[in-house]
């Protein structure tokens, strides 16, 4: 008997996705602990989560809630939000040629990913995500540009020419 559906489900989607990734991570080299392949990461999280899944889903079988922690209804909103903004933010980053669309770079897509992600919660304040928009750029460009060495375009092409 179930005592917990949302630990239940969520313990299932862990399973199935960690599964996923470690069947995927196959087609790639796994290599060694010493010596790691492309595979090797992918295959390691998704045991991990097959584990945390497992474990999840046994705990909802046996700890009793007083109401079944019923799964309430879908929340499309933030989905929306969420998969819209990854979606502008690669859009931004990289442009899109074949629409005659330019790179705008990664500080606006940070901007733009930001922004539009914040709009999924329930409270929305322009101040306080402007100000963490800035720190991510920053803390982006530090991370990606300065110490990784990446190439990819930082502002939009209207600025860099």
């Amino acid at each position: 008997m179930i005592k917990s559906q949302k630990d239940f489900f969520s313990g299932l989607m862990f399973t199935a996705i960690g599964g996923a990734f470690a069947w995927g991570a196959t087609s790639y080299s796994v290599g060694t602990a010493a010596r790691m392949g492309p595979g090797y990461f992918p295959l390691l999280l998704g045991i991990l989560l097959v584990a945390l899944g497992c474990f999840t889903t046994i705990y909802s079988l046996i700890e009793h809630t007083e109401d079944g922690e019923k799964i309430g209804d879908f929340a499309w909103r933030p989905v929306v939000y969420i998969l819209g903004a990854n979606v502008a933010f690669g859009i931004l980053l990289a442009g899109l040629p074949r629409f005659g669309l330019p790179p705008m770079g990664l500080i606006a897509g940070i901007y733009a990913l930001t922004v539009i992600a914040s709009k999924a919660g329930d409270v929305f304040k322009l101040k306080e995500v402007l100000m963490l928009a800035t720190f991510l750029a920053v803390l982006s460009y530090l991370a990606f540009i300065k110490l990784l060495n990446l190439q990819m375009p930082v502002w939009p092409f209207f600025i860099t020419g």
